[in-house]
């Protein structure tokens, strides 16, 4: 089960007085599951960003108490700010980060959206990614004439909300209106140049931004269209989603091109270094390195790290840690200070990356199976071993790697060991999900159940966590066979000395297997005996699933542990 993670940005109108600023705050620690990263407020604005990550459920929860907050301290009839505003939270977007798309973030903000509405009373505009129409995806224009527009906007059939009250009056004269969506994850990213020549910078910056530069023609003129505007051209540089500016900081004694990568599942940092790195080349300067400006997802630095070893024809199935500081050198993120992932990165900064369980060292983590306690139990250890079985074949993958031996199977081998590491950190976080979800399960157990209506409430709340305890192991079962597959195909074709280890992995893949299949099946059993609330299907389709899954499992298993054997064996004759 893939860590899903979702960042909030509400920004609230107040900046100056810190016991609203920590009142608003205050409540996002009251959501389990959710890590407060910053508290950015501005005295000239009169207003504070807040920004917070966790799972989707509880993120939810999280904005919605911030804006309940807030529009019980803040009176926006008493605002006044340098910065753009029309509401005591003034907007509220979600940003996917791990594990989330974008289309979920919307729906997140539609659900958040309709309960500020609903429970709250105050007028909700969709905007960006969540927008309900076209003319309401630009912040600026949902917010245009900002908070004084509000009394002869509301009430309008244009300016309908999209959620809550259409109507002007003492209430929503004191909340105003919040905006309400998603939108991508912005990284401010800056490109050090070996130059002092604010003009070369902002030549780049020109390239390598998306409006892109003003068109000239032969006598260096500005071509204007029909209208008078300015005719844009594009050049092979060009980045989506991609603002910059040329400059030169006087502290570094350089130029810089300065960068708001406002989406970067469109336009990641890697790809801004290499696009400033070949615009300099061709005007004589070079791209020294680069600076991160505030924090950047985990993803977006793995991804850099592959880049980097592919473009040097090594293995991108690396562990996260190597492939980050590989991206930390290529990029040249040290070249003006420290750069430490824990703070920069915004999973470590959040604490969110690695469970208790799989922070331990070995010793500790068999010392903490054997005790007394029902967990961790079988599920954590299958989810381990399938943990082991994709790293052994990522391992022999990365043998195999560079090899002269075998030069035709290079492309393939790199790829099993991309694909073998990400399995594995797939497995390694169910390690931890695997006992969360059971301790969830016993929770339930303690709620009360004195009458007859707590008693339907507890089964139904036990019924809900044990299914949430079947879809972890079900999901480790499910993932098996690809890494028997990987395990069979890398013990083929890769490196003939470390066919043993091909072998092993199969044989753990397969043990795992197995004690995922007994879990699914006791909590399955558990389950019968609970009102299902709604899902009879879950019962059924689940067990299929399972079934269909282990004996997928048995049969690779089968076939590949005979090739193996029979190599291994025949080796001695």
């Amino acid at each position: 089960m893939m860590q899903k993670l979702v960042e909030c940005v509400p920004n609230i109108s107040e900046g100056r007085d810190q016991a609203v600023i920590d009142a608003v705050t205050a409540v996002i620690g009251e959501v389990d599951g959710v890590a407060l990263l910053d508290v950015d407020p501005g005295a000239d604005t009169n207003r504070t960003v807040i920004t917070f990550i966790g799972a989707p459920a509880p993120v939810a929860e999280a904005a919605f108490r911030v804006v309940r907050k807030a529009a019980q301290l803040i009176d926006m009839t008493r605002h006044t700010g340098a910065h753009p505003r029309h509401g005591a939270t003034d907007v509220c977007p979600f940003v996917p980060v791990k594990g989330v798309t974008m289309a979920e973030c919307a729906e997140l903000a539609r659900q958040v959206g309709r309960r500020i509405g609903e429970e709250l009373g105050i007028p909700v505009y969709l905007y960006e990614e969540a927008a309900s129409r076209p003319e309401r995806r630009n912040l600026a224009d949902v917010r245009k004439g900002e908070y004084e527009a509000l009394s002869r906007k509301l009430g309008t059939e244009a300016w309908t909300p999209d959620f809550g009250p259409n109507a002007w009056n003492d209430a929503t004269a004191r909340s105003g209106v919040t905006t309400v969506g998603a939108r991508g994850f912005l990284v401010a990213y800056n490109v050090n140049l070996n130059t002092r020549s604010k003009s070369v910078a902002q030549q780049i910056a020109l390239d390598v931004k998306e409006a892109g530069r003003a068109a000239r023609d032969a006598e260096g003129v500005i071509i204007r269209d029909a209208d008078g505007n300015p005719v844009l051209e594009h050049g092979p540089y060009r980045l989506e989603a991609c603002k910059a500016v040329g400059w030169v900081i006087p502290e570094y004694d350089r130029a810089q091109v300065s960068m708001n990568l406002v989406n970067t599942a469109v336009t990641k940092p890697h790809q801004a270094f290499e696009a400033c790195r070949a615009s300099a080349r061709d005007r004589g300067a070079r791209a020294t390195g680069s600076e991160l400006v505030g924090l950047i997802p985990e993803g977006d630095l793995l991804a850099a790290g592959k880049h980097f070893q592919r473009q040097a024809g090594e293995s991108p199935g690396l562990p996260r840690r190597q492939l980050i500081e590989t991206a930390i050198q290529s990029l040249g993120l040290r070249e003006l200070g420290p750069f430490d992932p824990a703070e920069k990165v915004i999973e470590y900064r959040a604490g969110m990356v690695d469970g208790p369980l799989v922070s331990m060292t070995a010793r500790e983590f068999a010392d903490e199976l054997s005790t007394d306690s029902p967990a961790p139990g079988g599920g954590s250890v299958a989810a381990l071993g399938a943990a082991n079985a994709a790293a052994l074949a990522a391992m022999v993958g990365n043998l195999t790697v560079g090899k002269k031996k075998y030069p035709d199977v290079q492309d393939r081998v790199k790829a099993v060991a991309e694909r073998g590491q990400e399995l594995k950190d797939f497995f390694l976080h169910a390690v931890d999900a695997d006992t969360d979800a059971f301790n969830r399960v016993m929770d339930t157990f303690r709620l009360p159940k004195d009458t007859p209506e707590q008693q339907k409430a507890k089964a139904l709340a036990t019924a809900a966590a044990t299914r949430e305890a079947t879809r972890v192991p079900l999901s480790v079962l499910e993932a098996l066979p690809e890494v028997i597959e990987l395990a069979a195909e890398i013990g083929r074709i890769g490196n003939a000395a470390s066919l043993s280890d091909a072998g092993v992995a199969v044989l753990m893949a397969l043990a795992a297997a197995e004690g995922a299949y007994y879990n699914v099946l006791i909590n399955l059993d558990g389950l019968k005996a609970l009102d299902q609330s709604g899902e009879p299907e879950f019962f059924t389709a689940t067990r299929e699933a399972a079934s269909a899954a282990m004996a997928r499992c048995e049969a690779l298993a089968a076939e590949a542990r005979g090739a193996v054997r029979k190599q291994l064996e025949d080796a001695l004759d």
